[in-house]
């Protein structure tokens, strides 16, 4: 207890509250001690549910973007919001793979109990114009903090409830994956998924549905 309060003499008051706010704590399983990290959300997402863990990097590159993510969600993934506006808005009991990419510059929505695995790149926007002589000073204007967004064409993703999506999966912009679809390994999503459907390949096809007893 010496030791504590010498601590906090010496420890400047908001560096000691940074401590404590990222320290283990222990709970009691069974009667058996287990340590589980304490997840500090704060700043890094506009609002984080109960039960949830951000274990990836949040990058918000403008303050009047948005993040929300809701209760019992695991996130080992990177959200990154673009530019002002920029939304993602992540549902309840969703897992987030490690190595997964979300890159928003309008709106990324994932409803309730999906699962998208390691590997894989969402992104609603080109980031770039087709035409050179657009995007040829893009570098510039990035390095200078004076990107323009308004050359990039850009549209909404959406992704249904209890949606699957393997590993390496790349989603574009404007895509809608259908409520409890399954999408391949290493698949390049361009265009709308059904309901209850298995699609894979580049560009993800159809393979089949899936049937009512596996609904």
């Amino acid at each position: 207890m010496e030791l504590k309060n010498l601590t906090r003499q010496i420890c400047p008051p908001l560096l000691w509250r940074f401590a404590g706010a990222l320290k283990r704590r222990v709970v009691k399983s069974g009667g058996v001690a287990v340590r589980t990290a304490v997840v500090a959300t704060g700043p890094r997402v506009t609002h984080c549910g109960p039960r949830s863990e951000l274990r990836g990097q949040v990058d918000m590159r403008s303050t009047k973007s948005s993040i929300f993510v809701g209760s019992d969600c695991l996130i080992e993934g990177t959200l990154v919001t673009e530019k002002e506006g920029s939304i993602i808005r992540i549902g309840n009991n969703v897992f987030i793979g490690g190595g997964t990419l979300l890159d928003c510059a309008s709106s990324i929505e994932i409803e309730d109990d999906v699962l998208i695995s390691y590997g894989g790149i969402i992104a609603d926007s080109d980031n770039h114009s087709i035409s050179y002589s657009r995007r040829r000073g893009d570098l510039a204007r990035w390095k200078a903090g004076a990107y323009d967004w308004s050359q990039a064409p850009m549209k909404p993703i959406l992704i249904r409830r209890g949606a699957w999506l393997g590993a390496r999966v790349i989603v574009l912009k404007g895509v809608t994956i259908g409520e409890g679809s399954v999408v391949g390994a290493g698949s390049v999503v361009t265009r709308d998924v059904a309901p209850y459907t298995l699609v894979a390949g580049n560009p993800a096809r159809l393979i089949r549905e899936i049937p009512l007893n596996d609904r």
